[in-house]
Formats: C-alpha cells, sequence, structure tokens
C-alpha cells in the first residue's frame, strides 16, 4: 500500500505540474484575447498601422529573394515561375534557389532556372556538399553570395501575389530599425479534409489573434520562416543564421531584437502556402518545431532576461519562446490522469476541480483565440467552425503523446535532425517546359 500511495502522489503532483504549466501557456493567450477585446471595445488600435510610403521607382532597393528547397520536385518549378512574377524591377530583383536536394528536383530546377535566365531574370541555382546547417545554412550560403540590403524569403509551396513586395519592402524602408516584415500566411488547401481545416483554423488564429496583437502591443513576435522580408544589416547585427536550432527563424528573431531591432507585420496582402494533408506528416512539422522551440530555450532565454528590457517585454517574449511547453504538459497530465484513475479505480471526483478548469481554459482560449479570425475571414458556416474547432482537442492530445519523448530528450540536450515537412503537391503542372504561372 504505501508504494501505491508514493505512485498516486507522484502522479497527482505531476498532474498539479502539468496544470500549473497549461495555466501558463493559457495566461499568454488569455492576455492577448483581452488585449484584443480592449482594443473592440474602445475603437482603437494601440499603435500605428504599418507605414505605406510611396517609394518611386528610381529609390526602390535591390531585393533577393531565396528559395530554400530540399527534395521538393512537385513544387520547385512553380515555386520559380511564382517569384519571377512578382512585380519589381526587374535589375533590381534576384533570385536564388537554394537546392540542397539529393532527388529530381535538382533537374527540374536547372531547367525552370535556364528558362527564366533566358527572359532576363538573374537567377542563380546554388548547389552545397552535403546540407550543414540545413535551412539555416542554406540561407546564410546564398546571402554570403549576394550583397542586396534586402532578403526576401520563400519556401517552396508558398506563392506570393505579385504587389506582395510593393505592399510590404516600402514598410521595411521607412522603419530604419525594423529588422523584417512578415506577412501573414494563407493557406491554398485549406479546404482539403478535416486535419487541413484544423491547421487553417489554427494558423489563423497565430497570425490574426498573436502575431497581430504582438506587433501592436510591441512585444517580440517571430519570424515564420517564409512570407516575410529580412533587412541584411539585421540579420549581420544578430550574427547572421545559425543552424544550431530547428527553429532558427525564431532564432534569429529573438537575436535581433536583443540587438536592438524589431519586427513589423502585415496583414494584407496574404501569402498562400500549404499546409499537410496527414496527420503523420503535420506530427514530424510539429516535432521540429517544438523541439526548435526548446532549443532556443535553451539558447537564448537567459540572454532575454539579461537583456535591457522592461519587464513588460520580457515576459511575453518568455512565453513565446515556452509556448511549445504546451505540449508535454498536456502528454504529462493525460498519463498523470490516466494513473490516478487507475489507481483509484476509476474515480476521478478528486481531480474534476483540476479537470474543469482545464476544460473551461481549453475552451475560453480555443473559442477567444479563433472565432474573430474565422468571421473576419470568412472561412464558412458556423456550423463547421464547431465541428472544426471540436477536432482540435483530441488532435492536440495525440500530437503531445506522441512528440514527448522527443521533446523531452530534447530538453537534456539531445540533438535532432532538421526532416522536412512532406506536402502534398500543388494542383499545377510542373514540367519545366511549362511557361505560364501555375496558381496553387
Amino acid at each position: 500500500m504505501v508504494f501505491v500511495d508514493l505512485i498516486r502522489i507522484l502522479c497527482e503532483t505531476g498532474l498539479l505540474a502539468a496544470a500549473c504549466g497549461l495555466l501558463f501557456v493559457g495566461v499568454g493567450f488569455l492576455v492577448l484575447i483581452g488585449i484584443n477585446i480592449f482594443e473592440q471595445a474602445t475603437g482603437r488600435l494601440l499603435c500605428k498601422p504599418l507605414p505605406a510610403p510611396v517609394v518611386s521607382e528610381a529609390r526602390l532597393p535591390h531585393v533577393l529573394v531565396q528559395i530554400p528547397v530540399f527534395n521538393e520536385p512537385a513544387m520547385v518549378a512553380d515555386s520559380l515561375r511564382s517569384a519571377a512574377a512578382l512585380d519589381w524591377p526587374r535589375e533590381k530583383l534576384h533570385f536564388q534557389l537554394l537546392d540542397d536536394s539529393t532527388d529530381e528536383t535538382t533537374a527540374i530546377a536547372n531547367a525552370v532556372v535556364w528558362e527564366l535566365r533566358r527572359q532576363g531574370y538573374d537567377i542563380s541555382h546554388l548547389r552545397r556538399a552535403g546540407r550543414p546547417g540545413y535551412k539555416a545554412g542554406a540561407l546564410a550560403a546564398g546571402l554570403a553570395n549576394s550583397n542586396a540590403p534586402y532578403v526576401a524569403i520563400l519556401d517552396a509551396d508558398f506563392r506570393p501575389p505579385a504587389n506582395w513586395l510593393r505592399a510590404i519592402v516600402p514598410a521595411l524602408i521607412a522603419d530604419p530599425s525594423a529588422s523584417f516584415v512578415q506577412s501573414r500566411c494563407e493557406f491554398s488547401n485549406y479546404r482539403t479534409n478535416w486535419l487541413t481545416r484544423a491547421q487553417g483554423l489554427m494558423f489563423d488564429a497565430h497570425f490574426v489573434m498573436e502575431q497581430a496583437t504582438r506587433y501592436r502591443v510591441g512585444w517580440l513576435f517571430q519570424f515564420n520562416g517564409t512570407g516575410g522580408v529580412w533587412r541584411r544589416a539585421a540579420i549581420v547585427a544578430a550574427g547572421g543564421w545559425s543552424g544550431d536550432s530547428l527553429c532558427e527563424d525564431l532564432d534569429l528573431t529573438v537575436r535581433a531584437e536583443i540587438a536592438g531591432w524589431h519586427g513589423l507585420f502585415s496583414m494584407d496582402p496574404p501569402v498562400p502556402g500549404l499546409v499537410p494533408e496527414k496527420v503523420s506528416h503535420w506530427q514530424v512539422q510539429q516535432r521540429r518545431w517544438s523541439n526548435g522551440f526548446v532549443q532556443v530555450a535553451r539558447m537564448l532565454l537567459a540572454a532575454v532576461w539579461m537583456a535591457n528590457w522592461p519587464v513588460w517585454r520580457k515576459l511575453p517574449a518568455s512565453f513565446l519562446i515556452l509556448i511549445q511547453t504546451f505540449y508535454p504538459c498536456v502528454a504529462l497530465a493525460c498519463l498523470s490522469l490516466a494513473l490516478c484513475a487507475i489507481i483509484r479505480g476509476g474515480d476521478l471526483a478528486p481531480y474534476l476541480p483540476i479537470i474543469a478548469t482545464i476544460a473551461a481554459l481549453v475552451l475560453l482560449i480555443g473559442i477567444g483565440m479563433t472565432l474573430v479570425p474565422y468571421i473576419i475571414l470568412r472561412r464558412g458556416s458556423f456550423w463547421r467552425y464547431l465541428a472544426t474547432l471540436a477536432s482540435l482537442p483530441p488532435l492536440m492530445i495525440y500530437v503531445s503523446l506522441s512528440n514527448a519523448p522527443s521533446i523531452l530528450k530534447t530538453v537534456f540536450g539531445a540533438t535532432e535532425t532538421w526532416k522536412r515537412t512532406p506536402k502534398a503537391a500543388p494542383l499545377a503542372d510542373v514540367s519545366p517546359s511549362t511557361d505560364r504561372l501555375n496558381e496553387v
């Protein structure tokens, strides 16, 4: 009996610790929701809108567009043609295909690169020996081969509208202390199945409620790795791209902020991309992000607290860096609750207050973060919203349980290999001979 009581106490302690961790994450989201309610109630935003100065053609700067790819034969051709359709002075627009592929992607890409060169585009097809630093290493290698003052980054599955650069680069020019401007991302395969709808709901909340709100309040918010333009000087000042983390985007964002820069966020025009259409593929993506956030926390959390920032900036920055603690906390809560139920013969009555608190928190945050974006972006009917919202808790529990061991290993110093998120091929003709720009 003593042993059973000891196990019960350990499980209850684990449950309480998990609840405290979820409360920490939840409070951060509740603050974001509260800020949005305040803005809606008072009818005013907490900062000025993104600057939109008019820049003459002669004063438009040189822009480098980097497209990192790794074994993406179905997307690389259309990715290049989509980028080439950007509206910017031809002589000031430069492209780099950062190709670390080991399959037929390289051959397909090479044909399209030559096709675009014949049309007068300045495009480089850069290959490396191996993949040191993964995506960060590729971006750094490309940057070393260009002196453009502004750098746009697009993953292979993202298709920017033609006016994208003209819409956001002037804002970066107007604010000399801005490190990057991040555009809101949308997803072309949003309505493919229940999983893509669930991801679309979460990403809409991320961009509309989290990213945009953090920007308006003046808090740290992250560059999302694609759909954004960086100021080269900020990358250099922050120490450049680093392959020490699987989340090279968050890593550089935090280092640039510590170095005295800040980001800008643009709601429009959105940059459409793709989300994984299978749970196993989504799990790969979530594992990489979770492990990457843990690595960034280990490297930079102390630096954030040593920075010359007020506490009101350090706290939300810490919340952002530690947000992925949600997953191991969910896993710990589920495991502890299951063991407690077994030990008590199925009697969960002693834990109902904790269960009710977590359930209320999940419901409040789920609705508070997703309903407004769903309505303003006109994603569908209210019944579809409820069905999609209901799919989130079991999805979160599944990925929390499946990825928790990997996250814990990373906490204790284990390293992970950067794995590309498998995504379905876009609905487009990607043969090298195709001349038209295909829409995804």
